[in-house]
């Protein structure tokens, strides 16, 4: 007998069915014993770890997530650690912890590489018509990421620029100095900063010349060719150059300069910060950073003083007569081999390097950051404090245009960077035990506490003894 309740049942469920197919529904269907049953498509998803990409702080890091899924439909989660990210990296690896995505420096990936942790991407990237556009990502640049046999397990985050000297232009303007090309040069104008008053307080207060450290001196030893870190010969030898008899002048010049009251006495225990502080507060006239920091310096003093001019040049020109300076190390993404949404993963990298992507690494988030109307980007006042930098400031895709504009000088600072033919560094596994020798020794010739010539022995036969050099 015929069951009407049954048959209108039946007859709404049908209708609902056609409804859901003429409206487009999108749903997957899965068959079972004959009969065909309708489900929503599930969202794709991402586990992020970042060390630089996504907001500037843990509440505007949600916004940023929510950006992301806004733009791209998938959604995404991105934890960054407050410090320690390279502990946190390898711990999570080590425990088999599943991310999509990971963000890395070159030396965390060459880590990770080798203990065959990370998804081979050469077919992924050679099916990617974004990935692979060497008007995206230029050619060149993959042979820095590129391992034996050419197999490639990460893509890039952002196109890196390098450290250089960052001179006050304006004090050099003032004090009508030349630009530095040898080292002679540079001790001359480090003196003026030192001696000739040139923020105009008329107290002796300036110092020509400040770091962090070690970091980075590369500008000034370029004038021996000397080069930081690891350099590998043919045969597989191992030498520090910074340990070698070559970088003996360039110790006993900075000598010099702490003997003189040029160099600011406390350089060996700075850290960045107070490098930086230095510079924006008339207290030294060089500094050495990396180059985007330019644009960062002429944008946080523009508007408490208009004359502040702070530009890049290049370093001491060395023996062969060329310039040696460091590019940055690649940060780059890649996929874990335990990673559960690989394909999904392609897709937020294809989107990073498309200009919505773009946008979203450098400006920031629309309506926190910045704001459009009648076409025209204008960053707010958080966006200002954000400096244009949400993990990828200078991003690699050849073919974005800022629409704001990119700060004074930050241009012009990569651009000393490129024709320099600037190059980067080599650490090894064995960098953080060679490194604490190295510093040592190099603040002891560099403060007068040793000669140089006997630092650089000693440096050099610790290393040997401790195996970290051939």
């Amino acid at each position: 007998m015929f069951n009407k309740k049954a048959g209108i049942i039946a007859a709404v469920v049908l209708s609902t069915s056609l409804l859901a197919t003429a409206c487009g529904t999108n749903t997957d269907k899965t068959t079972s014993a004959g009969s065909e049953t309708s489900k929503p498509a599930k969202q794709e998803t991402l586990r992020i770890l970042s060390g630089v990409a996504g907001g500037k702080t843990p509440e505007e890091n949600v916004l940023f997530e929510k950006e992301v899924e806004r733009l791209t439909g998938i959604k995404v989660t991105i934890e960054k650690p407050a410090a320690d990210y390279d502990k946190k990296l390898y711990a999570a690896i080590s425990a088999g912890e599943k991310y999509d995505l990971i963000y890395m420096g070159k030396g965390n990936m060459d880590v990770l590489v080798d203990q065959g942790a990370l998804m081979p991407l050469n077919d992924k990237i050679k099916a990617s018509k974004i990935l692979s556009d060497p008007k995206v990502i230029p050619t060149k640049e993959w042979d820095m990421i590129t391992y034996k046999g050419g197999q490639i397990f990460s893509v890039f985050n952002k196109s890196e620029g390098g450290t250089l000297p960052t001179v006050r232009q304006d004090w050099m303007d003032k004090l009508k100095l030349q630009q530095p090309k040898s080292l002679e040069d540079f001790y001359q104008v480090l003196k003026a900063f030192k001696e000739k008053d040139p923020d105009g307080n008329g107290k002796d207060d300036t110092y020509g010349l400040s770091t962090a450290g070690l970091y980075d001196i590369q500008g000034f030893m370029s004038a021996a060719g000397v080069k930081y870190k690891y350099v590998i010969d043919a045969s597989g030898k191992r030498s520090i150059p910074y340990a070698t008899e070559a970088a003996v002048p360039i110790y006993e010049w900075f000598a010099k300069l702490y003997k003189e009251g040029i160099l600011d006495p406390n350089f060996a225990t700075n850290d960045s910060a107070k490098m930086r502080e230095l510079f924006l507060t008339n207290r030294v006239g060089m500094v050495t950073y990396w180059d985007a920091w330019v644009g960062l310096f002429n944008n946080m003093k523009k508007t408490d003083d208009p004359n502040f001019k702070a530009k890049a040049i290049a370093g001491a020109v060395g023996p062969d007569g060329k310039i040696m300076l460091r590019r940055g190390d690649p940060s780059v993404w890649g996929i874990p081999v335990n990673a559960e949404h690989a394909d999904t993963a392609v897709k937020f990298l294809e989107f990073w390097h498309s200009e919505k992507g773009n946008i979203l690494s450098t400006l920031g988030i629309e309506g926190d950051d910045y704001t459009v109307k009648d076409g025209k980007y204008t960053l707010t006042d958080e966006g200002v404090k954000h400096g244009m930098d949400h993990g990828a400031p200078f991003p690699n895709n050849t073919n974005f245009k800022n629409p704001i504009g990119t700060l004074p000088g930050a241009i012009e600072g990569r651009q000393v960077i490129f024709d320099n033919n600037a190059t980067i560094e080599n650490p090894t596994k064995d960098w953080p035990s060679a490194e604490k020798i190295v510093t040592n020794y190099a603040f002891q010739a560099m403060m007068g506490k040793l000669p140089a010539a006997d630092a650089v022995k000693k440096m050099n036969d610790e290393l040997k003894a401790a195996k970290l050099i051939d």
